[in-house]
């Protein structure tokens, strides 16, 4: 981001996606956070009211301490040092450029909230395919006959829209937001898909696997956020990744 990056003058509430790029390296980290506080302070001085911040539940799962067994909430922050020990530079990456983000708010008295959504997936706007989608084909392309069958925690970026505009619109919206449908399997998935797309190549067999996160979105849905049916959120995502050549029929 540049230091030069300002919103419009007369936007008083502005929506920033600081999308870290997945590399296994350590120089992802500095990028996102000076990055993120790039565009804070351009905010700062534009004197934007809010800012809504799109983290990642990256910032939130990797916490070793975080009770087995219970689902995440906005409590719960990915470990740093554990981070670091792992080489999880993503998830560190994210993780950083969040706490920054509220270090900067409490310093100046910005309003920033952050929406923390699980593995976006949906109808792409852009003609190029993004990291969460091509990690989503991976699961459901039948390039391996056998998959681990855990559970996947998925969202619509439809949904993750909704959130955006319910966490600004919102006068009574601060802090963090999971931003998060049910986990579904899977096996789950593919027999959805099975149903309308019967001659695609699928993994055959699953390899039932224990320890899948869960995340408590309670909190957003207390602002009246809803998530679409996932056999819709699956069925237009096919659709557009058909049309850009990503899945063949």
């Amino acid at each position: 981001m540049s230091p030069a990056l300002s919103p419009p003058a007369n936007h008083p509430t502005l929506r920033v996606h600081f999308a870290t790029n997945i590399f296994l390296q350590a120089d992802v980290i500095a990028p996102a956070v000076t990055g993120t506080l790039n565009v804070l302070k351009a905010c700062k001085e534009a004197k934007v009211k809010r800012v809504v911040v799109v983290s990642s539940v990256a910032a939130v799962f990797n916490n070793p301490n975080w009770p087995k067994g219970k689902a995440f909430t906005e409590d719960s922050w990915s470990e740093e040092q554990y981070c670091r020990k792992n080489e999880d530079w993503y998830f560190l990456s994210k993780t950083l450029a969040e706490l920054e983000a509220f270090a900067y708010a409490a310093k100046t008295g910005l309003d920033i909230v952050t929406i923390c959504p699980s593995l976006v997936i949906g109808p792409l706007m852009q003609p190029t395919v993004n990291t969460s989608v091509k990690v989503f084909l991976g699961y459901i392309k039948g390039d391996q006959e056998t998959v681990q069958n855990g559970f996947k925690n998925l969202v619509d970026v439809r949904d993750v829209a909704d959130a955006l505009l319910l966490a600004y619109e919102n006068p009574q919206a601060s802090g963090r937001y999971l931003c998060s449908s049910s986990p579904i399997r899977v096996s789950d998935i593919v027999n959805i898909l099975k149903t309308s797309y019967p001659t695609h190549t699928y993994p055959k067999n699953f390899v039932e696997v224990e320890g899948s996160y869960t995340y408590n979105t309670e909190k957003l849905r207390k602002l009246g956020w809803t998530t679409k049916p996932m056999e819709e959120t699956l069925r237009d995502s096919i659709e557009c990744y058909q049309g850009l050549g990503l899945w063949a029929s």
